[in-house]
């Protein structure tokens, strides 16, 4: 099937508009982002600078408020626990020493 000259001109920009339109959002403003999991876990990692930045500047906070939750909270615990040795480390220490 051929296409007149006259009107591929016209169909390509009805395609054109088309494929633009895909991609329109409504306009509305986008929720603020709310610290999840991930943020959680850094915000874990750099708890200890963040208190010791929270004692000179009190704009600084070592926890999101507003956060996503229980999610955050989970990763906050791991952040704290994987980066400054949550536990474990000091009981392999007892087990070897005991040995």
């Amino acid at each position: 099937m051929t296409v007149n000259r006259s009107l591929r001109l016209p169909l390509m920009a009805v395609g054109i508009m088309l494929l633009l339109t895909a991609c329109a959002t409504q306009g509305a403003a986008p929720e603020p982002s709310v610290p999840g999991f991930w943020m959680g876990l850094i915000h874990g990692a750099i708890a200890p600078f963040a208190l010791i930045g929270h004692i000179f500047d009190h704009s600084i906070r070592i926890y999101a408020v507003p956060n996503s939750g229980g999610w955050y909270d989970f990763g906050f615990l791991l952040g704290l626990s994987f980066i400054w040795g949550g536990g474990s480390a000091g009981a392999a220490r007892r087990r070897s020493k005991a040995d």
